[in-house]
C-alpha cells in the first residue's frame, strides 16, 4: 500500500496560498493511493478524488492520443504531409507532417491573445499566421500546432473532435460521463473553480480558461478538456504498460515517448514532453525516460517508465495567481516519488 506522508505535508503546507483545490494520484505496481486536498473554491465544498479539473493543456495528451489512433488505423501517418486535410492553411504545403505537429517542430506560432484580434476568430488566424521557424527547425511549443491537429482528426475521423476523443480515448481509459469537453451545468458541484476572468468579467466554474478554446466554442486540439486524476493516471499507464496495447501498439507507444526533437528546455515525444533537467516541473529523482506534461490552470502528469510509477497533480492554482508554481510542482512530484520508494522498499526486500 502507498502512504504518502511527505506529498501530503506539501500539500497541506500549500493549501489556501497556492491552491484553493487540489488532487493528487499516485500509481505504482497495481497500486494507487489518491489525496484530495481544500474546497472547490471559497466557500464551496469539499474536494473529492472524482474533482474535475480544468486540464488545460493536458488536454493536447488526449488529443494527441487519438491522432495516435487514427496512424495506427493507417488513416493518418506520421512522416506524410498533413496539408491535404487542411487545403485552406496557408502552409499547406509547406511538408508540416504528423510527427512535427506532436512534436511542436511544424514552425507554428506559439499562440495568440485573442484580445488582439478584430474578429475574435482563432481559427482563421490560426491558417493565416505566418510560421515561426521552418518546419522541422527547432522546437516551437505551439497551441495553433494543436489546433491544426484538431482539424486534420475531425476531418480524418469524420466526427466532431470532441466525439472522437470521446469515444476513442477517454471511453477506453474508463472515464466518467462527466469527463470531456464542455461539462454541463450539473457537473459544476464536482469541478473546482479556475479564476475569475477580467475579460469575460465572471468566475469560470466549469467553463474552458483558455481564452483561444473559449473563443473556439470550447473545444481544441490544445485545451478544453475537463477531468479527474483517475482519468489522467490511467492515460499515463497505457503509455508506461505498452505492451498491454490499451490504446495503441506497443511499438507506437514507445515511440511517442521516445525523443522526437531536442530542446534545452524540454525535449518532445510525440505529445508528450520529457524530462531534460532538475529544471523541470517533476523536479530531481525522476530517470531521464520520465515523460508528462503541464497545463497552466495549475495541472501536471510525469511517468517513470524505469519505476513503472505515475503521478498526477490536479490543483486551480491560477485561482490564486498567475505566479510560475514550479517549486510547487517539483516539491510535490519529488515528494510523491519519495513516498513510492519507500513503501516498495519492503516489498523489495522481502
Amino acid at each position: 500500500m502507498i502512504a504518502l506522508p511527505r506529498a501530503e505535508a506539501v500539500l497541506h503546507a500549500h493549501a489556501g496560498s497556492r491552491f484553493t483545490a487540489a488532487v493528487l494520484r499516485v500509481e505504482r505496481g497495481g497500486e494507487a493511493a489518491e489525496l484530495a486536498v481544500g474546497q472547490l473554491g471559497p466557500g464551496r465544498d469539499i474536494v473529492q478524488g472524482d474533482t474535475l479539473f480544468d486540464y488545460a493543456s493536458l488536454t493536447k495528451l488526449f488529443v494527441a492520443t487519438a491522432a495516435l489512433r487514427l496512424a495506427a488505423r493507417g488513416v493518418l501517418a506520421l512522416d506524410e504531409p498533413i496539408g491535404a486535410w487542411v487545403p485552406e492553411w496557408r502552409h499547406a504545403g509547406a511538408g508540416v507532417t504528423l510527427r512535427m505537429l506532436l512534436a511542436h517542430t511544424g514552425g507554428l506560432r506559439s499562440g495568440v491573445d485573442v484580445r488582439t484580434l478584430d474578429d475574435g476568430d482563432v481559427r482563421k488566424f490560426t491558417l493565416e499566421a505566418e510560421l515561426a521557424a521552418a518546419p522541422g527547425e527547432r522546437v516551437v511549443y505551439s497551441d495553433l500546432g494543436f489546433i491544426i491537429l484538431g482539424l486534420v482528426i475531425e476531418r480524418a475521423a469524420g466526427v466532431p473532435l470532441a466525439a472522437f476523443v470521446r469515444r476513442e480515448v477517454l471511453e477506453p481509459l474508463g472515464a466518467g460521463a462527466g469527463v470531456g469537453y464542455l461539462p454541463s451545468t450539473q457537473l459544476r458541484a464536482r469541478i473546482a473553480v479556475t479564476e475569475r476572468c477580467s475579460w469575460r468579467g465572471r468566475l469560470m466554474h466549469g467553463e474552458v480558461h483558455d481564452e483561444k478554446c473559449y473563443a473556439m466554442g470550447g473545444v481544441s486540439g490544445h485545451a478544453g478538456i475537463f477531468g479527474d486524476a483517475r482519468t489522467a493516471s490511467t492515460l499515463a499507464r497505457s503509455y508506461l504498460e505498452p505492451e498491454r496495447e490499451r490504446l495503441l501498439p506497443a511499438a507506437l507507444t514507445r515511440e511517442a515517448v521516445r525523443e522526437q526533437a531536442w530542446d534545452a528546455i524540454l525535449r518532445r515525444g510525440l505529445g508528450w514532453a520529457l524530462r531534460t533537467s532538475e529544471n523541470n516541473s517533476c523536479g530531481r529523482y525522476w530517470s531521464e525516460r520520465t515523460f508528462g506534461h503541464t497545463g497552466f490552470t495549475g495541472t501536471c502528469l510525469w511517468a517513470d517508465p524505469e519505476r513503472g510509477l505515475a503521478v498526477v497533480l490536479l490543483t486551480n492554482s491560477v485561482y490564486v495567481d498567475r505566479n510560475d508554481t514550479r517549486a510547487l510542482r517539483q516539491a510535490v512530484f519529488e515528494a510523491a516519488l519519495l513516498d513510492a520508494e519507500a513503501a516498495a522498499e519492503p516489498r523489495e526486500a522481502s
